[in-house]
């Protein structure tokens, strides 16, 4: 299962990191990638603490619980697993990013885009298309900049969701 994955991941990271898209997906995927460096979800709390409704602060609390918890665990598992960068592995065409740290699995950015995302979406379901678009875009855009392989988002996204969904219900 593990020579599977590997290769699919290699397939698809080959193919984004050699492709050159429009300039439209270009900055689509620089600005999708920019908003999950944290200033989204500072301002989603924000937005969630002005315009919500009694619900608010457990919200706001469990993504704060959520989105710490992304952190620390993904900083651990990634030193655990020590895998390199799909651009440590094959030069990017376009990009020229430099990756937050060292090592790919899992995609932090995802990990914590959905940890947090997901808390919000729950309690407000009519903010969830835009959120899960917000989530995904970020996932999209660490293959294409060529931080990160297939399945270090696809983990990042079970393990956020997953992170989200525990917080929401540790705090509900």
């Amino acid at each position: 299962m593990f020579g599977f994955v590997t290769r699919r991941d290699h397939r698809v990271m080959m193919r984004a990191n050699n492709w050159l898209p429009p300039r439209w997906v270009r900055i689509w995927a620089m600005t999708a990638t920019r908003a999950g460096n944290g200033w989204l979800w500072y301002a989603i709390g924000i937005c969630v603490l002005l315009f919500g409704d009694r619900n608010r602060f457990r919200v706001v609390g469990s993504c704060g619980l959520a989105g710490g918890a992304s952190v620390l665990l993904f900083m651990w598992v990634k030193r655990l697993t020590g895998r390199k960068r799909p651009c440590e592995v094959e030069p990017h065409r376009w990009a020229n990013l430099l990756p937050p740290d060292q090592f790919s699995f899992p995609s932090g950015h995802t990990m914590t885009a959905f940890a947090v995302v997901l808390p919000v979406a729950m309690i407000y379901p009519m903010t969830a298309p835009a959120l899960y678009f917000f989530a995904v875009s970020i996932a999209i855009s660490r293959i294409l900049l060529g931080m990160h392989y297939l399945s270090d988002v696809v983990a990042g996204a079970v393990i956020g969701a997953g992170l989200g969904y525990v917080s929401h219900l540790a705090l509900g």
